[in-house]
């Protein structure tokens, strides 16, 4: 649902360079190719979509180390570098209380759904 949201412009996302590498990184990973079914051919095709409409996130300061994930710091510092309103994720731990103290909302997918969509 908030994929179909994103892919119909009802709100934009930020990411950097390194945190695209991220997800190009997860995705390929034998686990998730196995729980999606994904092949190569559409895991590429996934990624071009969302490089064509993610917001580039210009890196104006690092943001190291901060979070228990150091793939973790990589979506703090887009989302503050990006000036994002929210990071959404099923992972809100471990943001907080980081991602507060920068003024920067965390909320599961459905939080946002819900709030922002009323859906």
């Amino acid at each position: 649902m908030l994929l179909d949201l994103f892919y119909n412009d009802k709100f934009k996302a930020v990411a950097s360079p390194a945190l695209f590498l991220e997800y190009e990184d997860v995705l390929g990973r034998p686990e998730h190719k196995a729980i999606h079914k994904f092949t190569d051919d559409r895991i590429h095709g996934i990624l071009r979509d969302l490089a064509h409409r993610i917001t580039p996130a210009e890196i104006y300061f690092r943001y190291r180390p901060g979070l228990r994930d150091p793939n973790d710091d990589l979506v703090l510092e887009a989302a503050l570098n990006g000036r994002a309103e929210a990071i959404v994720t099923h992972n809100i731990r471990d943001f907080l209380p980081e991602a507060s103290s920068h003024r920067l909302r965390v909320m599961t997918p459905g939080s946002i759904i819900q709030e922002r969509f009323r859906l």
